[in-house]
């Protein structure tokens, strides 16, 4: 079976708009997916070493937020939800399989090693500026908050000034 095309950007920007609007008019928020994945992590200690979790007063104050039980924050549930979208998107479009994408000049390990500390460097950035693109950037910027913009020209000018350096591994 052949892959179907891609969307449209534009559409999906749009689609992804209308989904943003909906998601601060239900509950009062906007997206966010770095929360998900510290609530899983707490949920983790509190399992595995809850006298350390008891103790520490950032798993106190993180549990008492969410109720005693982190996995009940609502991120939770969208991260899942992602997920399973993600892949049912990928089957109807005929796009489900292990892919390793990278450049001509680039090795299996670079690329894999690269993506492991960029997206551990992503991550602990966006604990350090609370939020990810989507909950600091995105949602930030839907409703003009300035240290939305500002995190959203700091993701894009970093990006820009690291792919200098980089781009000749994806060239031909």
């Amino acid at each position: 079976m052949k892959e179907r095309p891609y969307m449209n950007p534009y559409l999906a920007g749009f689609l992804l708009g209308l989904v943003l609007l909906a998601t601060i008019y239900i509950s009062g928020r906007g997206l966010g997916a770095s929360g998900a994945l510290k609530s899983v992590v707490v949920e983790a200690v509190n399992n595995v070493a809850p006298a350390h979790a008891e103790k520490a007063l950032f798993f106190k104050e993180y549990n008492a937020a969410h109720n005693g039980s982190p996995m009940h924050n609502w991120l939770v549930f969208e991260m899942v939800g992602v997920v399973i979208g993600a892949f049912f998107s990928g089957v109807m479009s005929n796009r489900v399989g292990l892919k390793l994408e990278k450049g001509p000049k680039a090795t299996k390990t670079m690329r894999i090693v690269g993506a492991i500390v960029g997206g551990a460097l992503f991550g602990f950035g966006s604990q350090l500026g609370r939020g990810c693109t989507s909950g600091s950037a995105l949602s930030g910027m839907a409703v003009l908050s300035f240290g939305g913009i500002v995190t959203m020209m700091a993701i894009f000018g970093m990006a820009y000034g690291v792919a200098y350096f980089f781009r000749k591994l994806w060239l031909k």
